[in-house]
């Protein structure tokens, strides 16, 4: 037996998610993603979603209304008569004829430990905010945001040194197992819900560019969180001086170094690129010039001797 699912994801961490529906043997009626946007170097290009992509090489028809308010929309949607809606990184809002508009309802795979970080950027946030644990949280949608009764919950450590790209990997991936138990449960009549916990709700705001650029005079733990956690978009950078002229340098990885000493932002003696914050330093590992591939500190410096850095 097997349910007929209406699945709405947009991005590649969606997709997974749907490629393990599909490996269960449950019926996709629909896949809903963004509508194509532009792209290429001049955004001449209208390109599609990698969700909208996957559905296509499995011969699924794919919708990308710009919404769901309309009540034409709201009815094709309800006409599919599917079992569930399972929702991963849609980004769109789901108004109550949408969430009430399957049999059992709509199911979110989210990637936090709900009530923490409801909202559009969870993983960075949590590394940005320094936490040592996330989870894949799968919840029954309700009108709030991120607000529904949790079903399944698989926690996941953030190591020191882990990025937002690792972080959004394996929670993907632990995504798709998740989905598939909590959807097999739900089948059975089998799956509970749990309310969310009222206290120590927080709202992960999407990452604003006034974010990206990197202050020295903060703490090193800090500098690093959001390294990391901008890693690898949209990319925390800073400004280096190369050659006598300035550059927008991106910084994708980085480790915190011992010592300190000088004014924030120097560049501190030794192997590598070591940069004195506020309170501690910061060694960056891994650069990008722009228009250039990621590089070793090693390797950039190689080619770019750096003599100040801000």
């Amino acid at each position: 037996m097997s349910l007929r699912v209406i699945f709405m994801g947009t991005p590649d961490f969606s997709v997974p998610v749907l490629t393990a529906l599909i490996g269960q043997g449950h019926e996709i009626a629909a896949v809903y993603s963004q509508p194509p946007r532009p792209a290429g170097r001049r955004g001449l290009e209208l390109t599609k979603s990698p969700v909208h992509e996957k559905a296509e090489e499995f011969g699924i028809e794919v919708r990308t209304p710009k919404s769901l308010k309309s009540p034409e929309e709201q009815e094709a949607f309800r006409v599919l008569q599917a079992d569930v809606a399972v929702v991963v990184a849609y980004g769109l809002l789901l108004p109550r004829a949408i969430l009430e508009g399957t049999r059992l309802g709509c199911y979110n795979g989210h990637a936090s430990l709900l009530p923490r970080w409801r909202g559009a950027a969870p993983i960075q946030r949590a590394i940005m905010a320094g936490d040592r644990e996330t989870g894949m949280m799968i919840m029954k949608m309700d009108e709030g945001l991120d607000t529904g009764p949790v079903a399944m919950v698989e926690r996941i450590a953030i190591t020191p040194d882990m990025t937002a790209g690792e972080l959004h990997d394996r929670l993907s991936l632990t995504g798709a197992d998740l989905m598939v138990r909590a959807m097999a449960a739900l089948e059975r009549d089998s799956l509970t819900l749990t309310p969310q916990a009222e206290e120590g709700a927080t709202y992960a705001a999407k990452i604003d560019k006034a974010e990206t650029r990197i202050d020295w005079t903060g703490r090193a733990q800090d500098v690093h969180n959001r390294i990391r956690g901008l890693s690898p978009f949209p990319g925390a950078w800073c400004e280096m001086e190369i050659g006598g002229k300035p550059e927008r340098i991106k910084l994708l990885k980085s480790i915190q170094a011992e010592g300190s000493g000088g004014s924030p932002g120097t560049i501190l003696p030794g192997d590598g690129l070591t940069i004195a914050c506020g309170e501690g330093a910061v060694k960056l590992t891994l650069l990008q010039k722009a228009g250039g591939k990621p590089l070793l500190a090693a390797d950039f410096l190689r080619g770019a001797p750096v003599t100040r850095v801000f």
